[in-house]
């Protein structure tokens, strides 16, 4: 017997279902956007946590629901992973590409 969910899958809207669909899929996908989508389908169709997340090659329906609830905050965002610990992010996409930048440049060897 399993649990009552306590924040099941909104319905989903044709548009979403069709590119959850898609991404399932996939090939061209990352795997990890690729398992999320069949997840929610798995979850859309009826299924539990658990068998969804069985289905999608994962072994955790915690984790599942936790995608579930992401998926009714924020919708299709909810298949981008998010940073997935270590240290945070210190600088800037804007900052990043400016020390990209200074490393990329040529070094100069005439300095006297």
């Amino acid at each position: 017997m399993t649990r009552r969910q306590k924040d099941p899958l909104r319905p989903l809207t044709q548009d979403e279902r069709e590119l959850l669909v898609r991404i399932g899929r996939s090939h061209a996908e990352p795997a990890s956007h690729v398992a999320r989508a069949k997840a929610l389908l798995a979850v859309a169709d009826g299924k539990s946590y658990t068998a969804a997340a069985k289905g999608a090659g994962r072994r955790s329906g915690d984790a599942v629901s936790d995608l579930v609830s992401r998926f009714n905050r924020e919708g299709m965002a909810a298949i981008e992973p998010r940073h997935g610990g270590g240290p945070r992010i210190t600088y800037t996409a804007k900052e990043r590409e400016r020390i990209l930048k200074e490393a990329r440049r040529a070094a100069d060897r005439e300095g006297g």
